[in-house]
């Protein structure tokens, strides 16, 4: 049997995933298990008697030897990967110059978010995990509004969508669904990657339809009208709603067990909740979980997929389109239309191209 490009190419990214997992499962045990944990936090002690500025020094040096183990895979992964199946349109320099971005606003996102969780750990030892939980929702919600007036702008440049046929359907289709949007865009994703994509991007006022250059130059107007009708059910199914609540339902169990986990470990080693030789305890627990329920957001993500496939054939009857449209996403974004079960149901947040197709004709291929 001939193995195909888009194969081999989920093949070496299957293999990249794995192996990132046992990358990070290997750096928490051993922080713990090795002592280097303890090694760090006495720098960080003999270098501030502040509790805070500690916990800087403490996470810098963590985090920056995480960084040097995972450069080399994630520069194999989005760099040589991407270029060796000609996927990629970046040179050297804009990929060091897109990561460096990431990087920083990485700093910045994951610096509030470490902040507001070591100063609840530290206040508050008995009731940290609600506290944190709490914040995270708002800070989410917050993000999604933020996130396309001042965080994509960073990596793409916006500009009104130029078709105005183009534009014309996707207003009537909002109008016929009762849909506020801001704006309708489109980006320049082709400075990055040949692959294809499309969204609804912000809540409340800031709202708005993205279409990457990519999908404008490759996809007819019928097809992506179907395209932005799948995003549209999205909407109507009210898949965003239920995701916040999945997902806020999945951080509260999880804040709630790793608290009790905790109080064992730190009643066992006799540590203080924001001691920092214990957080490397935290942060292997938080990997145990997220790697557990991964796979329970991933199936209610490819349903959600599925309805919203349904939606888009019924909104726009044109099913011909939708279909042609999803076969012309896999074969730019070179998916795997054929994926092994397994991969699929731990790994896939979207159905493979095959069982969308499936889903919608009821002919099992």
């Amino acid at each position: 049997m001939k193995v195909t490009p888009a194969k081999k190419y989920h093949k070496i990214k299957l293999r990249i995933a794995l192996s990132g997992i046992i990358i990070d499962l290997l750096f928490w045990s051993g922080l713990i298990i090795s002592g280097g944990s303890t090694a760090i936090a006495s720098y960080a002690y003999h270098g501030s008697s502040q509790p805070l500025t500690q916990f800087y020094y403490f996470t810098i040096g963590i985090g920056f030897i995480s960084l040097l183990i995972h450069l080399p895979l994630s520069f194999y992964s989005s760099y040589i990967v991407e270029h060796q199946f000609s996927l990629s349109n970046q040179s050297l320099w804009r990929w060091i110059g897109e990561q460096l971005k990431g990087f920083l606003l990485g700093i910045l996102l994951g610096g509030i978010l470490l902040t507001v969780f070591y100063l609840t750990l530290w206040k508050y030892p008995a009731s940290w995990w609600i506290m944190v939980w709490v914040f995270m929702l708002f800070f989410s919600i917050l993000l999604g509004q933020l996130a396309p007036v001042l965080i994509f702008p960073i990596f793409y440049k916006f500009k009104p969508l130029e078709n105005e046929s183009l534009k014309k359907r996707i207003e009537e289709l909002a109008k016929n669904w009762k849909l506020n949007v801001s704006g309708i865009f489109q980006f320049d994703l082709s400075k990055n990657t040949k692959k294809a994509n499309a969204a609804f991007a912000g809540l409340g006022k800031t709202r708005r339809v993205i279409l990457g250059d990519t999908l404008l130059t490759n996809f007819s107007e019928e097809e992506i009208e179907t395209v932005f009708a799948h995003e549209i059910g999205h909407y109507s199914l009210r898949h965003l709603l239920k995701g916040i609540i999945f997902n806020s339902l999945i951080s509260l169990i999880g804040l709630y067990a790793a608290f009790h986990i905790y109080q064992i470990i730190l009643s066992g080693r006799q540590y203080q909740s924001h001691q920092l030789e214990a957080l490397p305890y935290l942060g292997f627990i938080f990997l145990i979980y997220s790697l557990v329920t991964g796979p329970l957001g991933n199936y209610l993500s490819r349903k959600f997929e599925y309805q919203a496939d349904q939606f888009a054939i019924t909104a726009t009857g044109k099913s011909q389109e939708f279909i042609s449209s999803l076969k012309k996403l896999g074969e730019l974004n070179l998916a795997d239309q054929t994926p092994h079960p397994v991969v699929e149901f731990l790994f896939y947040s979207h159905p493979s191209i095959e069982h969308r197709i499936e889903k919608l004709t009821g002919v099992i291929r």
